[in-house]
Parts: structure tokens; C-alpha cells; sequence
């Protein structure tokens, strides 16, 4: 009879340790409720209904740019020589990092010594400019034939008139503006956006497998009131991603990857609508 009490009695004991330890681990988690509406332009908001959404512990655009900085980049001093270029446009490209000949940021980055020195830039003013009859562009006076005829009056000549070149283009530098119109035919810059271009389908697939594994926390789906729930989660900081699929109504298209805060023992209440959420990202993915 003794032994069947002593028995109990630890029972009782082990029990009750194992309740008190037990208590406050469920003490510790927290929940999330949310709810997703999404408003067109015209017209009032709608419950965004069977949207999948994931609870991250580290925001959806920052995991891209960790899967960005994971996947190898072209090289593109590698790339650059391999082009049939002058050497001193190969070297203007490797020092400003573009192969861009083209746009406002090209026509920012042009100097008129880069036109002047550049083999390829120099030519092209010249062809934007020389058949201008509006303008007092200067007119060379060498002739081809003093080559073998006279090479020292020749010489002389070409100086005075690529002299005469670089003052009106100093004295007049929107006589630069349409360069990259003859450029065209050398603009490297579409080869190496889809060299570029061949990252993308890695560093999305990448990015999505880490949300849904390294990253996760948790799955919810709304209902057909555009809410959801996400119980016992650890305190801590997450996001509230729809990663890549869309909540539709009208011509409203939107995601969301907001950032919420989980308290111990607490319940977290966070609407999701128009206004917290994210801009797609533009162009291939």
C-alpha cells in the first residue's frame, strides 16, 4: 500500500514538472491576424479570397538580393575584350563599368575629350555634324592623295583640322547631342542585357526555394473574407509575403511583404491593402 502511494506520489511530481515546463513554452508564442482587401482604381475594395500567404523571417525583396548576390555575374572586363573595338573604347567602357552607347546616362558621361580621343566617338560627331549646312562646321583641306604625294603637308593638314574640330566642339557642345545615332550599329549594350538576362529564371527560382524552406515560418490561406491566421509563432520580427502570386480585382494587381512584429502571448492584428503593398518587379523574372 505504501509503495502504490510512493508511486503516485511521483507520478504527481513528474506530472506536475512536466506542466510547468511545458506552460510556459506555449506562454512564449504569439499569432498573427490578418486580413487582405484589394481596391481598384474605380470601384470599392474586395477581400482578396484563397490567397496563399507565407510568414517569412526575412522580407521576400531582401531574400532576392541575397539569391542575386549568390548567383555569379558575367564579367564584364571578360566580355569587353572580346568585342572588336578600338582599344581606346574598350578602355573608356572598362573604366565608366558600361558598354551602353546610347541614352541620357551615356550622353552624361561623354566628354569631349572622350570624343576627340576615341577612335569610333570621333567619327560619329563627324558624321553627325559634317553634312550640316545650318552650322559653320569646319571643312577639312587634306586630301587623301597626299598621303604618298606629301605625308608632311598631310599631317599638318589632318592636325589643323582635328584642331579646328575639338574648338567648335568646345564652343558648341549640343553639336554632340545624336551621337548615339551612329553609334548604333557598334552599341554592345542588347548582347550583354541578355547575357545578363540568363540570371534571372536562377536567381528567382533560388529566391523562391529559400522562402519556402531556409526562410519560412508559416503557411496561411485566406478565406472568402480575405482573412488569416497564423497561430503559435515564436516573438520576433517577419513578413507577411504573397512571394510571386497576385491578388486581382479590376485592374488592381497587387503583393504584399509587409514587415510584422510577433509578441509573446499576444495577438497580432495587421490589414493588408493598396497601401502597404509592393510594386511588381518590372521586366523578365
Amino acid at each position: 500500500m505504501r509503495n502504490a502511494r510512493r508511486i503516485a506520489l511521483l507520478l504527481g511530481g513528474f506530472l506536475a514538472a512536466v506542466i510547468a515546463c511545458a506552460s510556459p513554452a506555449v506562454a512564449q508564442t504569439g499569432s498573427i491576424e490578418f486580413v487582405a482587401r484589394v481596391r481598384p482604381s474605380s470601384g470599392l475594395a474586395e477581400p482578396a479570397r484563397g490567397l496563399p500567404f507565407v510568414l517569412l523571417r526575412k522580407s521576400f525583396a531582401d531574400i532576392r538580393k541575397e539569391a542575386d548576390n549568390s548567383e555569379p555575374k558575367p564579367d564584364l572586363d571578360a566580355f569587353i575584350d572580346k568585342l572588336e573595338l578600338s582599344k581606346e573604347l574598350k578602355a573608356w567602357m572598362k573604366k565608366n563599368r558600361t558598354v551602353k552607347l546610347s541614352g541620357v546616362d551615356f550622353a552624361h558621361t561623354l566628354k569631349p575629350k572622350d570624343i576627340m580621343n576615341i577612335p569610333e566617338f570621333y567619327s560619329a560627331y563627324l558624321e553627325r555634324n559634317v553634312g550640316d549646312r545650318s552650322i559653320n562646321f569646319p571643312q577639312p583641306k587634306f586630301r587623301e592623295r597626299d598621303i604618298t604625294h606629301d605625308p608632311q603637308k598631310y599631317e599638318k593638314q589632318k592636325q589643323e583640322y582635328r584642331d579646328a574640330v575639338e574648338k567648335f566642339l568646345l564652343t558648341n557642345p549640343q553639336s554632340a547631342d545624336g551621337m548615339e545615332i551612329e553609334l548604333m550599329s557598334l552599341d554592345p549594350n542588347q548582347k550583354w542585357e541578355r547575357l545578363e538576362g540568363e540570371r534571372v529564371p536562377a536567381i528567382r527560382r533560388r529566391a523562391l526555394d529559400w522562402s519556402e524552406t531556409r526562410y519560412l515560418a508559416g503557411h496561411a490561406e485566406t478565406d472568402l473574407g480575405g482573412r488569416g491566421v497564423f497561430r503559435e509563432i515564436a516573438p520576433g520580427n517577419y513578413w507577411l509575403s504573397t512571394l510571386e502570386v497576385e491578388a486581382v480585382a479590376g485592374d488592381a494587381r497587387l503583393r504584399w511583404d509587409t514587415p510584422v512584429t510577433v509578441l509573446a502571448g499576444q495577438i497580432t492584428r495587421i490589414e493588408l491593402s493598396n497601401f502597404n503593398a509592393v510594386e511588381p518587379p518590372r521586366g523578365p523574372r
